[in-house]
């Protein structure tokens, strides 16, 4: 009786320490470890994070194109802000054991890459191998618009995006083409018919909502979380360009029913005076980003872009909008180096500033400086002869790249209430003589330079 009494008691004492380990588990698990922000590993050797299904479709993702010499990179705003800010720390364990997963496990329904599509050679057998991989795939494909302006090719499909969801996690692969400006552009992630919309919350996805266009990024290969991915090298640079990347095309059906009604001047004088134009354009481009200057084209450079996709022969002049917080003292010594002469200077910093520089043959380089009131953004112009101020009012507007005679270049994005303002309803029809003070609806006059100030404001060179 006393054997039975003591197997009794030795089960009981197993029951109750079993039990007793089993709530400890318990209790580190869902109290101690939710604490301590982390979650407790399935992995072996104790790695933190390495079991979430975020770093598994990652891992998944970039075995995959490493396998098949996908040129991937990573572009995904927040594990890149991630990384900036712990970059010593990547860079010391770029080559070592990680025993805890910081970047890819962060909770999050997308990871986005980029891809370079000049560099890739093995499409189709990429996407099947990714399915066989238990990867869904959804590939989205659209017009190319660089073959917009050739009327053959003009209907020519691109891979834009391709969503590859493991699980609940999806890898969104934003595919980048060259363009002819030597900068990185990516289509809209437009949804045509037949697309599943509940594949995923595609609103949430960072890129795709518009085209973008980026500076061709420098890549360096860093260990993230154990794995091997390829980075901007400078993804300060990188994540500021995200917000401003908006890229609208020149219209290129219009132009060309534009030509089919006012024939292009294809004379001697008009070619010299467009290849003039351009050099000048890319000079002035290449000075203002030397200096950290954004700047836009404006006036009759922005109308030509707009409707015609080309500088307009007879305006005899490039002309671009600078706004005045980013104007520095500097600028008329850096273009002076460059070799383009100040030709004038009117107004001030203050108000109405507004530059002109000699280009080769003739042409000149004009720079409107812009000013912010509560509703509205003007820009001034000065008469020499008299001190008379003039004052152009335009609806406030942001600014977009496009690409313009091989360049990436900004314009307004609210484009047509920008033309409109300076041009007034009929800008489609070409106006030869155009009076600066009279023609634009926008002008006002703005009072008169005090006779005191006219050396100032008024410098003629």
């Amino acid at each position: 009786m006393s054997r039975i009494n003591k197997n009794v008691i030795l089960a009981l004492l197993t029951l109750t320490s079993s039990a007793f380990l089993l709530f400890q588990l318990y209790y580190y698990k869902h109290y101690l470890s939710t604490k301590n922000g982390i979650g407790l590993s399935k992995s072996k050797g104790g790695r933190i994070g390495f079991d979430s299904i975020q770093w598994r479709a990652v891992k998944k993702f970039i075995m995959l194109t490493s396998n098949q010499n996908v040129p991937v990179f990573l572009i995904d705003p927040l594990i890149l802000k991630l990384i900036n800010k712990n970059f010593e720390q990547v860079k010391n364990t770029s080559h070592g054991f990680t025993s805890e997963c910081k970047f890819f496990c962060v909770p999050r329904e997308f990871t986005a890459f980029a891809l370079q599509y000049h560099l890739w050679k093995n499409e189709e057998g990429w996407f099947r191998i990714a399915e066989n991989m238990g990867f869904q795939c959804l590939k989205i494909e659209s017009k190319d618009p660089r073959l917009d302006g050739i009327d053959s090719l003009s209907g020519t499909e691109i891979p834009l995006h391709y969503i590859c969801k493991l699980a609940t996690h999806a890898i969104h692969l934003v595919v980048f083409h060259e363009r002819s400006g030597n900068y990185l552009w990516h289509g809209h992630l437009r949804l045509k018919g037949h697309i599943d919309k509940k594949f995923v919350p595609f609103q949430k996805l960072q890129f795709g909502r518009y085209p973008g266009a980026f500076d061709r990024p420098e890549l360096q290969q860093v260990t993230i979380d154990g794995l091997k991915v390829r980075i901007p090298k400078n993804p300060v640079h990188f994540l500021e360009e995200i917000p401003h990347s908006r890229f609208i095309e020149c219209r290129y059906k219009e132009a060309r029913a534009f030509f089919q009604q006012y024939l292009d001047d294809n004379t001697v004088e008009a070619m010299t005076f467009r290849k003039s134009a351009k050099e000048l354009l890319q000079l002035a481009a290449k000075t203002l980003k030397k200096l950290g200057v954004r700047f836009w084209l404006s006036s009759g450079t922005c109308l030509g872009w707009y409707r015609q996709c080309n500088i307009i022969p007879y305006s005899k002049d490039v002309d671009l909008g600078i706004f005045i917080q980013d104007y520095k003292s500097d600028i008329i010594i850096a273009f002076q180096d460059a070799g383009l002469p100040l030709k004038h200077k009117f107004g001030k910093v203050e108000d109405s500033l507004e530059l002109s520089f000699q280009g080769k043959d003739d042409v000149k380089l004009d720079i409107f400086f812009f000013y912010e009131e509560t509703d509205h953004m003007w820009n001034g112009g000065t008469q020499a002869k008299t001190g008379k101020k003039f004052k152009y009012l335009f609806p406030k507007f942001t600014l977009c790249w496009t690409e313009f005679v091989d360049m990436k270049v900004h314009v307004p994005c609210e484009t047509i209430e920008y033309i409109e303002a300076n041009y007034g309803k009929t800008w489609k029809i070409p106006v030869k003589m155009w009076d600066w003070k009279n023609s634009p609806p926008n002008v006002q006059s703005n009072g008169i330079w005090p006779i005191s100030e006219w050396d100032e404001v008024i410098q003629l060179y």
